[in-house]
Order: C-alpha cells, then structure tokens, then sequence
C-alpha cells in the first residue's frame, strides 16, 4: 500500500489499523531547537479521541502519545521525530458479521478489490482512527509556526447551517460546547438533531469551516503546487470528506467581477476577502478560510440490504461503536491538515530567501 506519507519538506508518514496494537508516525523535515509542549500536543488528540461526548462513538481510548525519537530536553534535534499511540479498546468481535460482506459507501467492497484481501476490523487503514496520528504531526507543525492562528469549528450539521461568517464569530467559543460550534444557540441545536439522528440508528453530514490567521505572504507556488490546491488535496485525504472550497468558494461563481474584486489599501492589504486570502496559488497575508463538507457515515446502526463477496443480496444491521456525525471530531484533524500544508510551505519559502 502506497500514499502513506504527506509533504515535501514537512513529512508525515503514518502507521498502524484501527484494531491492530498502535498507531503511529514519523515526522521528518522539522527544525532543531523547537521547544515543544507535549501537554499541548496531547490535548489536541484529547480533542479528537472517542468517548468525549454523547454525540460521538463511545469507544473509550485514552489516545496517549508516546515520543520515540527527535526531542531531547523539550526541543526537537534535527532529527526524525518517531511517536506511536497504543490502540487499547479494540472489540474486533463487533465486526465480525462484515468478514464476509460490505457496507454500502464504505471502502469495504474497493479494498477487496484491490489488495484481494482485508482487515475488516474498524476498516483497517481506512478507518479515521488513523487520522489521530495526523493530529500529533499537526501539533508538532503548530508550534514550528509560532504566530500563525488555526481555527476551525462546526459551520453545519445536516440542512442546519450556521449563516454567520467567520468575521462575526467568536472563535474563542468553538471548544465550548461539544459540537464546537461557536454559536451557543446553533451549537445546541445541532446538539438534539446529532442525538435525534442517533436515535434512529442512523448518520448525517457536516462543515467544518477552518480559519488560518496571520499567515505570511509569499506561501504557495503558482502554478501546480498553489496553496489552495495543497490545501484542497490535504482536507479531501480525510475521511469522509466529499468537498473542498476556499473563499467564496463556489457563490463566488454567481457574483459579477466587480463585486468579486478585493479593492486594495494603501498598505497592501484588502477591502474584502473574497479570495480567501490566496491569489495566484500564493498567500497574499489576508486571513485564509475555506469550508470541507463530510458525509454521512456509511455505518448504520439499522437493518439494510447489500452484497456479500460472492454477490449476494444479504441483510445487514451496524454494530458496535460509530459517530452518528463525525464533524465534531474533525475539527482538530482540519486544523491539523491546515498546519502541515502551511508548515511545509513555510520551510519551502525559508529555504527560498537563505
């Protein structure tokens, strides 16, 4: 299996299955002498693991990261930085009832096809356990890049959809209810439509908006490596995602040109921000913000029909421990995608003007 590793400078490469013993990976490209503050690396998978909430999966893992290599005295050497997360609440008899069969939507059916055989336990490498690695490296990247401001938070659940944009929110309020949503009212709503949607046995789709502030100008390339493009191709390599939009995204296709121009100041910086703080591919110092759309979980906690791997029409019903909505969840995995891609920009742009 190839694609396990993001980045040019900036690397992550990851590894381990949902219900093997650990999860894990390896940072390569990081700058010696970067304090770190693991407590603070920690709490960003704390806001990723499962069991946090009532509207989450309840599988119970603390998620503790262990560093293996590349930190000595609380400062990063140069070096490979090697972690693992140990796995400790499989319950792989859960999915016993998939060995031979595939859940509708799932990467179930095209592993099978490609590799002839799989781990169908939590999906193996496809299941978004695996993004709690790209959690840690995300952490790492945020503390390499002091200054620069990543938050994202729950803009829609389902048709519920928070109108407010970014510039009117309070994003000091995202951690503090469990959707993060910073909107008390929306939050709570979304809230009884997630459990609503539990009830039933069944799943329902999301948007995580991420905002990055005070990012510097000059990030990006302008022709095939442009920053949005990076950023498209980190978010759409998470789970579940099913879009990407950056700016005005696509309502900007609607507008006229000369209500869609960022008007200049005098200091170089824009009247709008309708391109999202990206021209050309490159960063032009305005605040970046883009939405990523999740599906629904295609685990339902319902009886349905599918195929078993002779083609057989069967029945199935879910089980186990599964996110009736995962954008909760997200949230600090965007984050974390957001600051690799920026990371690795940034140490391009470094190595530029040496």
């Amino acid at each position: 299996m190839a694609g396990n590793s993001f980045g040019k400078l900036f690397t992550l490469t990851t590894y381990g299955e949902s219900h093997g013993p650990a999860l894990g990976g390896v940072i390569d490209g990081c700058p010696s002498g970067i304090e770190l503050d693991l407590e603070a690396i920690q709490q960003e998978l704390d806001r990723r693991k499962p069991g946090q909430s009532a509207i989450v999966t309840q599988r119970k893992e603390p998620d503790t990261v262990k560093f293996h290599s590349g930190i000595f005295e609380g400062k990063t050497t140069g070096t490979s930085i090697g972690f693992v997360i140990e796995n400790t609440n499989q319950k792989s008899h859960d999915y016993s009832h998939i060995k031979d069969s595939y859940r509708p939507s799932h990467a179930d059916y095209v592993y099978d096809k490609k590799y002839g055989f799989r781990d169908y336990r939590g999906g193996g490498r496809s299941s978004a356990r695996e993004t709690a690695s790209r959690v840690v490296a995300g952490a790492v990247a945020k503390q390499m890049l002091k200054g620069i401001e990543f938050s994202a938070y729950v803009s829609a659940v389902g048709t519920m959809k928070l109108e407010k944009p970014h510039t009117e929110l309070d994003l000091t309020q995202i951690e503090s209810n469990i959707v993060r949503c910073p909107d008390a009212d929306m939050a709570a709503k979304m809230e009884s439509y997630i459990k609503e949607v539990r009830s039933k046995g069944d799943t329902v789709g999301g948007v995580v908006t991420c905002v990055i502030k005070n990012v510097p100008i000059g990030l990006g390339e302008p022709v095939f490596d442009k920053l949005h493009a990076e950023l498209g191709k980190a978010m759409l390599s998470i789970n579940a995602v099913k879009g990407f939009e950056y700016g005005s995204g696509f309502e900007g296709s609607t507008m006229y040109g000369s209500d869609h121009n960022d008007a200049f100041n005098n200091d170089g910086s824009t009247k709008t921000n309708y391109s999202g703080g990206i021209q050309g591919g490159i960063s032009n110092g305005m605040d970046i913000y883009f939405n990523v759309a999740f599906k629904p979980v295609a685990t339902l906690i319902q009886k349905y029909e599918t195929i078993d791997k002779d083609g057989n029409t069967v029945e199935m019903q879910g089980k186990g421990r599964h996110d009736p909505c995962v954008v909760p969840r997200a949230v600090p995995i965007v984050e974390a995608m957001a600051a690799l891609v920026i990371a690795d920009f940034w140490l391009q742009n470094k190595a530029i003007h040496m």
